[in-house]
């Protein structure tokens, strides 16, 4: 260990003993707020103000700073990784909801954000969904359906690029489907859409049914249903592209 690194940790550990040390807080403030910032502008977008970011990024640090306990033998800037990004999700939540995001969604998002936080920083590596539902107290059709809106709040994935399940790719599609479901251009194009998937879409984003409710109504698994939607959704976003190109 490097002596710079064993300063900083004999910081870490100092302030655990003396939680209302503000000089020695602070000192450890200025040493992250580079980083703090640095994840910020990586995961920020045109629609919100940077300055917002940054400070969204800054809560998260000084969250990270209070709660670290370096005896747990995890790095910091991985405990504050996952605790500063914990924070940009919850800005992008409480700023970007979508008008039909039903109130439990935005509170199970909540603990599933929280609990998912916590367990990739305890086990070192994505939590499984029914690691996110044990921790959270929660089903894990609970789980998906907080995962569903979370892209909403989070245009640009904190998790990094995620593989072809579609249970991890269908928030960031929902996303964009919320994203431009308030313009007038879209009903045209949902118009297009074979009958089935209009009728998931309706039934998703209009009734507000879980996967499995409509699942059970149109006779097919939740995970049928799951990728159908993702399906569709990943085609309104080629036609909007395509019309944009017209446009242009």
């Amino acid at each position: 260990m490097s002596a710079a690194r064993a300063q900083l940790v004999a910081k870490h550990a100092s302030l655990r003993r003396r939680p209302g040390d503000a000089r020695l807080r602070e000192e450890l403030v200025k040493e992250y707020t580079g980083f703090a910032i640095s994840l910020a502008r990586k995961f920020g977008n045109h629609r919100e103000p940077q300055d917002d970011l940054i400070q969204a990024a800054l809560v998260g640090l000084l969250h990270a700073i209070d709660r670290y306990d370096p005896d747990r033998g995890v790095e910091f800037t991985t405990f504050a990784f996952a605790t500063i990004t914990g924070e940009l999700k919850r800005h992008y939540r409480d700023h970007s909801w979508g008008v039909r995001v039903p109130r439990s969604l935005q509170e199970q998002f909540l603990e599933v954000t929280t609990a998912t936080d916590e367990l990739t920083v305890q086990l070192g590596r994505s939590p499984t969904i029914a690691e996110i539902a044990e921790r959270a107290g929660a089903t894990e059709e609970d789980v998906l359906g907080a995962l569903e809106v979370s892209g909403a709040y989070l245009p640009v994935s904190l998790d990094g690029p995620g593989g072809d399940d579609p249970t991890r790719r269908l928030g960031a599609d929902e996303a964009g489907f919320e994203e431009v479901e308030e313009q007038a251009r879209l009903g045209p194009l949902v118009a297009r859409l074979p009958w089935r998937e209009r009728r998931i879409i309706e039934m998703r984003f209009v009734d507000e049914l879980t996967q499995s409710q409509i699942g059970a109504q149109l006779g097919i698994s939740q995970m049928h249903v799951c990728r159908l939607l993702a399906q569709s959704l990943d085609r309104l976003r080629g036609w909007m592209d395509e019309e944009a190109a017209r446009a242009g």
